[in-house]
């Protein structure tokens, strides 16, 4: 199979994958339940990111057994940036889902690609076209009518909108030099020594953090839990295996259809009803993010 094929079926299925865990964030961090699941607990975010880190740990260390790969890898500074980025990333995130409809934190998780050309750009010495710049101010303008459109019984005041906003915007600033740092890494790293970083980096750091305020999972909780190391597993790693084996240009607009699934998600499942100017927004973002991907792409192929 093509490699540029197989790393779009890799980012289709992570997107699924990322799809299911946002669920479970929403469920078990949030005290809006939904009409189908349930949790018996609220757990603080910095919970959530430890149990799915633990769970991604031993997954990634019983592979890289397996494999007979040293779990240190080779560029230690390189993964270590990508595991601390990665690491950041997922926990705004987090609260970012907690705090905001699931269709606007994902839509703002997704101007990540913009941050990558832009850290690309310096890092890489990739010029930024003008059409470029214009690509990134339309992404920006969408992130800027949802912080004046979002209705949310989580928010209290526009403020508290665009603080979690904000938030958002630096969990793709992170983001960007994940991805920024796995393009780097491609040549000399297994994507899972790239993946395993990220808990390495986090379990320590989450249960210091989780001695001040603990919540003990009852029942259905456990499965949960689980579920959501498991699927945020598979969707880094399939997600790491699109960036690392395809052309990063050709795939990722495909991460796009994410922004479908969590509108849909957020209206059948939590109720959460956007109004036109905020999907207006979205579609903003999705179109800037997307032009500017396929601009940086077209930029590749003129350089001798």
């Amino acid at each position: 199979m093509n490699k540029n094929i197989k790393s779009i079926l890799y980012i289709i299925l992570s997107g699924l994958c990322f799809m299911i865990v946002n669920l479970l964030v929403k469920i078990l961090g949030n005290d809006s339940k939904s009409t189908f699941f349930h949790s018996n607990n609220t757990f603080p975010i910095h919970e959530l990111v430890l149990a799915r880190s633990i769970v991604s740990f031993l997954i990634s260390a019983f592979l890289l057994k397996r494999k007979n790969l040293h779990i240190l890898g080779t560029n230690r500074k390189g993964l270590f940036v990508r595991g601390t980025a990665g690491m950041i990333a997922l926990t705004l995130f987090f609260f970012t889902i907690q705090h905001l409809p699931i269709a606007i934190a994902s839509s703002i998780q997704y101007t990540a690609p913009i941050f990558t050309v832009l850290f690309a750009s310096i890092y890489f010495k990739e010029k930024v076209s003008s059409l470029q710049w214009t690509c990134i101010f339309i992404a920006l303008i969408g992130v800027y009518i949802i912080g004046f459109t979002t209705n949310s019984s989580d928010l209290d005041t526009s403020m508290d909108t665009f603080k979690w906003i904000g938030i958002g915007l630096l969990s793709a600033l992170f983001s960007g030099i994940a991805y920024v740092s796995v393009i780097k890494l491609r040549s000399t790293e297994h994507p899972l020594n790239i993946v395993i970083y990220f808990p390495m980096l986090s379990i320590p750091i989450m249960l210091i953090w989780c001695m001040f305020d603990f919540v003990l999972p009852e029942g259905i909780d456990w499965i949960y839990l689980l579920l959501l190391g498991i699927f945020t597993q598979i969707a880094q790693l399939l997600l790491t295996k699109a960036l690392m084996y395809g052309n990063v240009e050709v795939v990722s607009p495909f991460q796009y259809l994410g922004s479908i699934y969590a509108i849909l998600l957020g209206y059948y499942i939590f109720d959460e009803k956007l109004s036109y100017i905020a999907i207006a927004g979205i579609a903003l973002i999705i179109i800037g993010v997307i032009s500017n991907v396929l601009l940086q792409k077209k930029a590749n192929k003129k350089i001798p």
